[in-house]
């Protein structure tokens, strides 16, 4: 049987990473994770709780398609108390990951053929999903001195049917502020273009709390998920926010392409709200590795990146030191020990030359990891 134009999508190459990670850890040596964005720390306690409390209690079968009311309720909850928006929880869409939200969102906003504009360098499974979908996307070129987001005149000069954006976001970690979010959905709306926000490292922010789209405008989509700030990437349950008008055309969709998002991961997720005080621990970690980070990458001569506001990761320009990031990081792993990701995952015109390392995991991981690559760039000058 011959396969599908459309599933001939690119490698998602940071699995790659760590699969070759992997391998090297079954032959017995210690790598140091610096190429996937997961936190190293488990759900949190009260979401495991809440789920053995209910599986004793009963079975977990299917739910409703747009999720557990309350749950809804709650996510709606937080955009109140994070952000001061006062959302109804019918709009609120509970969704197998935040991947499952994409898919939902491409198919309901876009048919076949349609452009849609994403910044370079960016989360590589937009551009995948797109493609899978029979649309086009049309990467955005960002430059450092816009801290590597898009900008109003990418959108009016892309004939673009849809935009989506990410703040923080991944790999750079950078935010827009209301200002530049502002601009960019009048942008959008002025040409008749879907505005479609991931949120999902909201939560995880520094110096300055990330502003969500809806407090601009209740005329976009919002995706959001339990993986990062709640410490749940496994669990693969998120959500998203739409147009009171196109609820029931995402219902219709979600049940017939997922019946549901997992019983389970809801439960547990309902339990992840109660656990602020380990949340915010975890943050804690992060920023604490941040500046780790920063430190010892210029002290190891990775000097060429903008300090993130807010996810956990650092994207670096190498191109002093190689123009093929994928070998580089390959080097990397099989000499030093530590994986990170090649650029290409993000940017397929200027990844050759970046690297994108994360400091999700401990603190003592960290540590040696960082020692390693300074060893490692020392013995390679």
């Amino acid at each position: 049987m011959a396969l599908s134009r459309r599933s001939q999508v690119d490698p998602f190459i940071v699995m790659d990473v760590m699969e070759a990670a992997r391998r090297a850890e079954e032959d017995g040596r210690r790598i140091i994770h610096m190429e996937v964005g997961q936190p190293g720390t488990p759900a949190p306690r009260a979401a495991r709780e809440r789920l053995a409390a209910a599986m004793e209690a009963g079975s977990l079968g299917y739910t409703v398609g747009l999720g557990l009311p309350e749950l809804r309720a709650r996510i709606a909850r937080l955009y109140r108390d994070r952000h001061g928006v006062d959302l109804d929880p019918a709009r609120v869409v509970v969704t197998a990951g935040s991947s499952g939200a994409f898919l939902l969102a491409f198919t309901a906003l876009f048919d076949a053929g349609a452009r849609v504009g994403l910044g370079e360098p960016g989360y590589p499974s937009y551009r995948q999903i797109l493609r899978a979908l029979d649309l086009e996307p049309v990467g955005l070129q960002t430059r450092a001195e816009n801290r590597f987001q898009p900008v109003p005149a990418d959108v009016r000069a892309g004939d673009l049917d849809g935009l989506i954006v990410a703040s923080p976001g991944n790999p750079s970690g950078t935010m827009l502020d209301r200002a530049a979010l502002s601009a960019l959905i009048a942008a959008a709306q002025e040409r008749g273009a879907a505005f479609v926000s991931d949120e999902i490292y909201h939560g995880i922010s520094y110096e300055r709390a990330a502003v969500t789209a809806l407090e601009i405008s209740d005329d976009v989509y919002v995706i959001n998920s339990f993986s990062k700030y709640f410490s749940m990437t496994g669990w693969r349950v998120g959500w998203m926010v739409v147009p009171p008008e196109h609820l029931r055309t995402i219902e219709r969709l979600a049940q017939n392409m997922f019946i549901c998002a997992p019983h389970a991961s809801q439960v547990a997720a309902l339990g992840a709200f109660d656990a602020e005080p380990e949340l915010q621990e975890n943050l804690a970690v992060y920023a604490r590795n941040r500046a780790l980070m920063i430190e010892g990458l210029r002290n190891a001569g990775f000097t060429r990146f903008a300090p993130p506001d807010g996810a956990f990761y650092i994207y670096a320009d190498v191109s002093e030191f190689t123009e093929d990031s994928r070998a580089f990081a390959a080097e990397i792993l099989e000499t030093a020990g530590v994986a990170v990701t090649p650029g290409l995952d993000f940017d397929p015109l200027r990844g050759h030359q970046t690297l994108r390392f994360s400091y999700a995991r401990a603190r003592d991981d960290i540590v040696v990891g960082l020692e390693r690559l300074a060893q490692f760039m020392q013995a390679r000058r």
